[in-house]
């Protein structure tokens, strides 16, 4: 559905080695800087990367916005959710666990990334 998403940085650098941990992983290469310094982490499935905004002024995040990552067991999100700990993210929202309904069960674990960006590991449990 999607080919490709950038979020703002203020600190590129900061940013990528956020999501060199984070996305190391869940199985993924760490991001590859162009000469513009935007940072891009690339997949067949698309393309996730961080920029500096263009128009010059600070990175803000969406406000209800969030992008989530795939996670193939609940011990990778919480794996994944400690390593963004330890690399300048910070916990929000509940505790990782799992959440969903009757139909949907999803664990979950949500960080805001270095510049306040949304983030959550996501694993489908039903």
């Amino acid at each position: 559905m999607f080919s490709h998403i950038m979020i703002g940085a203020n600190d590129v650098a900061e940013s990528k080695k956020f999501y060199d941990a984070i996305l190391e992983v869940l199985g993924h290469r760490p991001g590859v800087m162009d000469e513009k310094g935007r940072c891009f982490y690339y997949e067949k499935t698309g393309i996730f990367s961080l920029s500096k905004p263009i128009d010059g002024k600070a990175a803000s995040c969406g406000n209800g916005s969030t992008i989530g990552f795939g996670a193939a067991s609940p011990e990778l999100a919480d794996a994944w959710h400690e390593a963004g700990l330890a690399n300048g993210g910070t916990a929000i929202e509940d505790p990782p666990g799992i959440r969903g309904n009757d139909t949907t069960q999803m664990y979950l674990a949500y960080l805001r990334d270095p510049s306040g960006n949304k983030i959550c590991a996501l694993h489908m449990i039903k």
